[in-house]
């Protein structure tokens, strides 16, 4: 994967390796805290702005060096989740909160159906219909398609520190996610849980719902402590144990009667 791999989709949407022939399709909803300059950046404090609030730390990073490992095509956002969160549908109120966690965003309280519309319209629309066309091109082409989210959360929400390390998150298809929890001893110094800190019903599945679910595809979302992404030299490593989990679980998976199955 070299930089001339990467670009763009309008202003919303970044396509890096597209023609990856590994069967992963690498989606990272949070990779950006940008906010565009017709918002006006939300009201919100220069603080606020570059946290995890905004985005999620290191997801995009790591990401990336999956993708160049495992010559795997990457979607990702490149607009903060507090404009509009791409793991959410239009309808939840968390595709654009007027909080979250402690931060208040006052950009996006009072919003009319007309500024809601414009947002699905140019952040959302454009995301999903990207993933769509990526997984078409990909069936037409013979190639499997196993859909790999990658998120990272932080390790204090609302005061409480989190022991949880690495998350592997399923919803209804937990086939991938038995298959990388299978894999976790080889990553004795980690603690690994199955959904968590987040689950299903917590409304953080809608990706795997919609790209994998709805298509048959097999697929999981990662989450990854932050603290453990605070260096170029973490998000590398991290990557590796990520690969350390994904790798024997996708030959698990293939072995079983395939990821389609």
């Amino acid at each position: 994967m070299h930089e001339s791999d990467s670009h763009t989709q309008g202003d919303a949407v970044e396509v890096v390796n597209r023609n990856g022939t590994s069967p992963v399709l690498l989606l990272c909803e949070h990779a950006s805290s940008n906010i565009p300059a017709r918002y006006d950046g939300l009201g919100l404090r220069e603080a606020d702005r570059l946290s995890h609030a905004a985005w999620d730390p290191g997801a995009r990073a790591v990401a990336l060096h999956m993708s160049k490992a495992l010559n795997a095509p990457l979607v990702a956002s490149r607009v903060s989740r507090l404009i509009y969160d791409c793991n959410r549908p239009p309808e939840a109120a968390s595709a654009m909160p007027e909080k979250s966690e402690l931060v208040e965003v006052p950009g996006n309280k009072g919003l009319t159906a007309e500024q809601r519309r414009e947002r699905v319209d140019t952040v959302y629309t454009p995301f999903c219909e990207t993933v769509s066309a990526m997984t078409k091109a990909r069936r037409e082409a013979g190639l499997q398609t196993i859909l790999v989210t990658m998120h990272s959360f932080t390790p204090v929400y609302f005061g409480k520190q989190r022991a949880v390390e690495i998350g592997i998150l399923h919803d209804d298809d937990s086939r991938l996610a038995d298959a990388m929890l299978a894999e976790a001893p080889a990553l004795p110094h980690r603690r690994v849980e199955r959904n968590e800190p987040y689950g299903p019903a917590d409304g953080v599945t809608h990706s795997l719902r919609i790209h994998g679910l709805a298509h048959g595809l097999a697929n999981v979302m990662i989450e990854i402590r932050n603290d453990l992404l605070r260096s170029p030299a973490d998000e590398q490593a991290m990557a590796e144990e990520m690969l350390t989990l994904l790798r024997p679980a996708l030959a698990a998976l293939t072995a079983e009667g395939g990821p389609d199955a």
